[in-house]
Formats: structure tokens, sequence, C-alpha cells
């Protein structure tokens, strides 16, 4: 097969951690390693290092916006306009593949310019159709630029195919399985007997910290012998200071932001992973990453999550927002090592199927599908006149 010249787009500040810059940085290296070209273009803060500045095109300067109870830190810039224009004509890409293609406004920019083969990977899902329901009337002429569309999960395309109905291709993110599963040594800090309890995530209200908080602060009364290890950039929430403040639970490590390298030894450290979160993800990393380590998982029963989980095999799920709950299914699994260790065996054996080299493939293949029918469209509207890119 042809080497391809591609193009990945996102919107997303490119030297900040997140979900979409991690699944491109690791997707284009994936793709990198199979022959073909790929830059990355994404906007930047300069004052920022990010991880994999290989290849990277920094494209305007990010501003934070509130997202769906995050943060999105994306460029608002159309003066970037014609330098998009002027890099397209002089790289002349095979393929362009936006990340959240309705983003503002580096995605945009480059669909209005773009001659290439464009796709659109979505990833978002929100427990409200705000988003698209305002953006729909503006935003359709570029989505009718998408030449292929593909969604990570059966959630985010039934979110975007409310507004924007097509097919969309279901290719799940990957996860540097090995990265996870092999050499990870334990911090030895943390090898004192205590069962340990890991969370993994942005200190945001929707990665639900304060009903972990609330729950572990329960369980402390029946099973001292815990700890509590969270990791992760940001501040805890209002709520999450009180329950530290009022009921000061012991063992709680706030570790803050961590290295790549070093998240993967606080798994290994790891007895059990929880992630309480209350809503709007389409996917569950941090799920995936405690499975590849062999860690059981007790995860908020929500959308998104209930895709990767299935309750009592790989891991227990449990009532949004509900700590009591939490605090019971967090006791019971601590009081089963023998449950946890076959929990954590189903994990790793999951997993397999979310490895970059199977889903890069599939990104492949889908690329070459999408050429090849974009050609025959060309071959059509030629003969009429019209113009298929």
């Amino acid at each position: 097969m042809d080497r391809l010249k591609i193009a990945m787009v996102s919107p997303y500040d490119f030297t900040w951690p997140g979900g979409v810059t991690a699944h491109v940085s690791q997707l284009s290296n994936e793709l990198r390693r199979y022959g073909h070209q790929v830059q990355v273009l994404a906007p930047h803060s300069p004052s920022r290092q990010g991880d994999d500045t290989t290849q990277f095109v920094p494209l305007g300067r990010s501003v934070p916006l509130p997202s769906g109870g995050s943060v999105a830190r994306v460029s608002l810039s159309w003066w970037l306009y014609r330098r998009i224009r002027s890099l397209l004509e002089r790289e002349s890409f095979d393929i362009i593949h936006l990340h959240e293609p309705l983003a503002p406004v580096l995605p945009l920019c480059v669909l209005e310019v773009s001659n290439a083969v464009n796709i659109g990977t979505f990833h978002a899902y929100y427990n409200r159709q705000h988003l698209y329901r305002l953006s729909h009337p503006i935003t359709k002429r570029w989505h009718d630029r998408l030449h292929g569309r593909i969604a990570v999960s059966p959630v985010a395309r039934r979110y975007v195919n409310n507004f924007f109905p097509r097919d969309y291709e279901i290719i799940p993110n990957g996860i540097d399985v090995d990265h996870f599963a092999k050499n990870a040594q334990p911090w030895p800090q943390y090898q004192d007997g205590k069962t340990n309890i890991l969370f993994v995530g942005r200190l945001e209200k929707r990665k639900g910290l304060r009903y972990l908080l609330d729950a572990y602060s329960r369980l402390q009364w029946e099973l001292p012998n815990t700890r509590l290890l969270v990791v992760g950039p940001g501040s805890p929430d209002k709520e999450s200071h009180r329950i530290l403040s009022a009921r000061n639970p012991q063992d709680v490590v706030m570790v803050g932001k961590v290295s790549y390298r070093d998240l993967a030894r606080y798994y290994a450290s790891a007895d059990i992973f929880c992630s309480p979160a209350t809503g709007a993800e389409s996917f569950g990393i941090v799920l995936l990453e405690a499975m590849a380590a062999g860690k059981p998982v007790v995860a908020s029963d929500i959308e998104g999550y209930n895709g990767i989980v299935s309750h009592g095999k790989q891991g227990l799920l449990v009532p949004k927002r509900d700590a009591q709950a939490l605090s019971e299914t967090l006791s019971y699994l601590a009081n089963n090592p023998d449950l946890r260790a076959r929990m954590g065996t189903q994990g790793q054996q999951t997993v397999e199927q979310y490895r970059w080299s199977s889903v890069a493939r599939r990104v492949e293949d889908y690329y070459y599908e999408t050429i090849k029918s974009v050609q025959q469209t060309c071959e059509v509207n030629g003969r009429s006149g019209k113009r298929a890119v």
C-alpha cells in the first residue's frame, strides 16, 4: 500500500495533557512506525513544553474555555487562516485527520481550505445536547466537508449523530498496553501491607473525586489499613476540600501531576483502581490503563464506562454520585484478594483489543477505504463537472 502524508489536527493545546492530545500523539507515533509521514497541527502555549514535539506544527496560542465540566484550551484566532492555507498548499497532504473537527477554531480553518481527503474523529459526549444544538446551523457546512467520520464509542456516535446523521465508523481509543503491563515497578513507600486505592484524572468536578473522598472516609472506619492515592493535575473542588477538612481521613496522598513513566508505577502500586466520574465520558482511558496493569476496577455505571467494564468481570460498577455504594463496593473488593486477582486477569485479557497496533491498523484501513471512495466520487463528478474534494 502507498505510504501516506497525513496531517493530524487537534483543536486542543498540544502542550497540555488530555485524552484527545494523548490519542493524537500516540496514534501519530504508531502510524509513523508503519512508514507514513505524520505532522501534528495544534495550538500551543509557548511557555510550556509538550511531552512529544516530534513533527509538531504549533498553530495559535490557546485560551482556556469551560467545556462540559472541564476546561478546553483552544485557539480562537481566525488570523491563522492564511498561514494554514499556505501550509496545506505547500505540504499537499493525502489525509487530513481532524479530531473534534467541529471544535473552534483550528479544525474549522483547516476544513475551510483543505483539498485533501478529510476524516474526522468525534471523541466527545456530554449529558446535554446544547453543544451541537447551538452550533449546528453554523458548523453544518464544515461537517459536510468531511469524507470520513469516526466515533470512539457508541455513545460518542449517538451524540454526534443526533444532529449530524451520517455513517460513523466506531474505532476506539488505543493504549500502550506494555507500558502499563510490563516492567513498571511499584513505589516502595506504598508497599507496606496497606490496601492502596488509586484515582487518576484531572481534579475536575465531573471526575467525581468528592464522592471517592466521601466513600473513603467511611471506609476507613471499617478498614483503617487502607490508603488513597490521588494522581492528576489541578486542585480539589470546594466540596472535596470540605470533606478533607471536616473528616480528616488518614492516608490520603495528593500526588498531583506525574510523568507518563511514573504513572505506570502508580498503577503498579495499586490494589484497586477507582474512577467515580459523574458523566460526560465518551470513553475510559484510565480504565484501560488500570486493566493493562492487572488491577480490578471500581467505576461509576455511566455511558462510556459500562461499554468497557462489565460488572463482575473486569471490575464492579456502582451508581454515580452514591458515596455509600462506592464505600461498600471498595470494602467488598478490599476484603476479597482472590476476586481482585481474577478481575485483574480478566482485565488484562480484555485490554488486548485496545492495543495501538490493532487500533492504528483499523484507522489506516479506514484511510484507504475513504481515499478509494473519494476517488470513485471524483470520477463520477468529474464527468458532471463537479468537485468531489
